[in-house]
C-alpha cells in the first residue's frame, strides 16, 4: 500500500511534474468533451486530419517570429475550410478530400521543416513533450481549453442537435454552416492544446478515445460527457506519472492507457450485450402456458 502511495505522490514532488500534471488534467478535459461530439458526428479523420495540418503552420510561425499556437491554428482552420470547399465544390467525397488536404500539408510542413535551421526536435512537435511545459505554455493551454469549454457548454444543445440530426437543425432554423464551422475551429483550438501534451500524430486518440468509451457505456449524452472526462483524465494523469517512473515519453504513455481503458469497455460491452441475448433466449422457451394469467375463481 505505502507503495503504491509513493508511486502516486512522488511525481509531485518535482516542479515539472505538478506541471505536466495539470496540463494532462486540462487537455485532458478539452479532449473529452469535443471527443463525445466528434464521436456522435462521425468526425475521426476530420480530427485526424486537422492534427496533421497544423504542422505547417507551426514552422511557418517560428519563421516569421508569430506564436506556434497562433500559426497552428490558422493551419487547422485552413485545412477545415479547404476540405468544407472542395467537397461543396467538387464530386469528391468528403473522406477523400481530407486524406489528399491532410496528406498534403503535413508533407509540405516536413519539408518545411528540414529546410530551417531549428533547436526544436521534430519528435516534440509530433509526440508532445508535456514534461517540459512552462508556466507560460500551461497559462496558454489553460486560456484555449477555456475557451473551448465555456463556448461548447453555451452551445451545448445547438452542438448536440447538429450532431444527432443536421437536418433537424436546418428545420428548427438553426444556422447549420456556422455550427458546422464552429465546431470545426473548436475541434482546431483543442488540438493547438493539445500539442504540448501528446503532439500532432496522438492528439487524435485523445480526441477518439474517451468519446468512444463513453459512448459504449452511457445510454444519455450528459452521461456520455462525465463518463469521457473521467476516462480522458484519469488515463492523462495516470500515463504522465507511468511515464516519470519508467523515463518514457509521455504522448505514447497516455495514448497506451486509454488504449487499455477502450479495451476493458469494449470487454464489458461484449459482456453485457452477451447477457441480453442469453435473457432473451431463456425468455423466449418458456412455455406460452406459463405466461397467461390464470382465471378469478368465483
Amino acid at each position: 500500500m505505502n507503495t503504491f502511495i509513493e508511486f502516486i505522490t512522488e511525481p509531485f514532488m518535482h516542479d515539472f511534474m505538478r506541471r505536466a500534471i495539470y496540463a494532462a488534467i486540462i487537455v485532458g478535459a478539452v479532449c473529452a468533451v469535443l471527443s463525445c461530439y466528434l464521436v456522435l458526428k462521425g468526425w475521426s479523420l476530420m480530427g485526424d486530419a486537422i492534427s496533421h495540418a497544423v504542422l505547417p503552420g507551426i514552422v511557418l510561425a517560428f519563421v516569421t517570429g508569430i506564436p506556434l499556437a497562433i500559426g497552428a491554428f490558422l493551419s487547422g482552420i485552413f485545412c477545415a475550410f479547404a476540405t468544407g470547399y472542395l467537397k461543396e465544390n467538387s464530386r469528391i467525397k468528403e473522406d477523400t478530400v481530407m486524406g489528399i488536404v491532410f496528406s498534403g500539408m503535413f508533407a509540405f510542413g516536413l519539408v518545411l521543416f528540414t529546410r530551417i535551421d531549428t533547436d526544436q526536435h521534430l519528435t516534440h512537435i509530433l509526440f508532445g513533450s508535456i514534461l517540459g511545459i512552462t508556466q507560460n505554455e500551461l497559462l496558454q493551454t489553460l486560456c484555449i481549453a477555456g475557451v473551448t469549454l465555456a463556448t461548447v457548454l453555451l452551445k451545448r444543445k445547438d452542438f448536440m442537435l447538429y450532431c444527432f440530426d443536421p437536418n433537424q437543425a436546418r428545420v428548427v432554423g438553426l444556422p447549420v454552416k456556422v455550427i458546422h464551422y464552429g465546431l470545426l475551429s473548436l475541434l482546431a483550438l483543442t488540438i493547438v492544446a493539445s500539442l504540448q501534451a501528446v503532439g500532432i500524430i496522438l492528439v487524435i486518440a485523445m480526441l477518439i478515445s474517451p468519446g468512444i468509451i463513453a459512448f459504449m457505456l452511457c445510454r444519455s449524452f450528459d452521461r456520455m460527457l462525465i463518463v469521457a472526462i473521467v476516462a480522458s483524465v484519469s488515463s492523462s494523469v495516470l500515463g504522465t506519472i507511468v511515464s516519470f517512473h519508467i523515463d518514457g515519453e509521455t504522448g505514447p504513455c497516455i495514448v497506451i492507457i486509454q488504449a487499455i481503458f477502450f479495451t476493458v469497455a469494449l470487454i464489458y460491452n461484449q459482456i453485457k450485450l452477451a447477457r441480453k441475448k442469453v435473457h432473451k433466449s431463456s425468455f423466449k422457451k418458456i412455455p406460452a402456458h406459463t405466461l397467461s394469467i390464470p382465471e378469478k375463481s368465483n
